[in-house]
């Protein structure tokens, strides 16, 4: 993808938690820059205290939304407005969606009817339609900061991303065939497959992320999978194909 992009984040705070924040800046930072910095919610409940801390730390403008009807979320119709008044006024030409609520997936597709890019983040309790109608999307369980300081400081503190080891990421039928289809549709007449082309066609055809297996980058979890052979050539470029091959 391009690393160049104007990108809008926009964040759903009444159903996603603020201690992923962070991270989805850091993971979009890879993109480019995140000019608009949107937090919607009702900002006059306890329910958001946790995010009102974030605000000014990662300059966030809050959007107060009132709940005008209880057990209605008008969050959602604040949200899509924001939304499409950025998509018109053209000064962003990427999104980022922050919420685990299907009901943004008509949003997502329209916006990539337009020709931009739609990155997702939400809990893995986020319904798959929405998962696969993003650009990319990641679960935001991967990306959260450490918890509070436990009662004994010195105790050792969880890792916030676990790596899946090489069994687990073969037992995933849905990424090996998404890696394999992508090799064999970029791979040369002796099947080498450049890995920037596998990345790239991986991203045309799904919400694909490295970082919800833990890791980083698609070389580090093609090499953890251990289901193709590497050739790293001048400049340490990479080229993989499968064994049978």
């Amino acid at each position: 993808m391009n690393s160049n992009y104007k990108i809008a984040l926009l964040i759903d705070c009444d159903n996603v938690s603020h201690q992923s924040i962070e991270g989805v800046l850091q993971e979009l930072a890879k993109y480019g820059a995140v000019n608009v910095r949107h937090a919607h919610g009702n900002w006059n409940g306890p329910q958001l205290g946790g995010w009102i801390e974030k605000l000014h730390a990662n300059a966030i403008r809050p959007v107060q939304q009132f709940a005008y009807t209880t057990g209605k979320n008008a969050t959602d119709a604040s949200m899509i407005i924001d939304a499409m008044d950025l998509l018109y006024s053209g000064n962003v030409n990427a999104f980022a969606l922050m919420t685990s609520d299907s009901d943004f997936t008509p949003l997502v597709m329209r916006i990539l009817e337009a020709g931009l890019p739609v990155f997702g983040f939400g809990e893995r309790k986020t319904p798959m339609p929405f998962v696969n109608a993003c650009s990319q999307f990641i679960y935001t369980e991967n990306l959260r900061e450490e918890s509070e300081e436990p009662d004994n400081a010195s105790a050792p503190k969880p890792p916030v991303e676990i790596k899946w080891e090489r069994n687990k990421l073969r037992g995933d039928t849905v990424l090996v065939r998404t890696l394999r289809t992508a090799v064999e549709q970029t791979a040369d007449d002796d099947g080498w497959a450049h890995l920037g082309k596998v990345g790239q066609y991986i991203s045309n055809n799904s919400s694909f992320s490295p970082v919800n297996y833990g890791y980083k980058k698609l070389s580090d979890l093609i090499r953890a999978s251990e289901l193709f052979e590497i050739s790293v050539r001048d400049k340490s470029v990479f080229y993989i194909r499968s064994p049978e091959k």
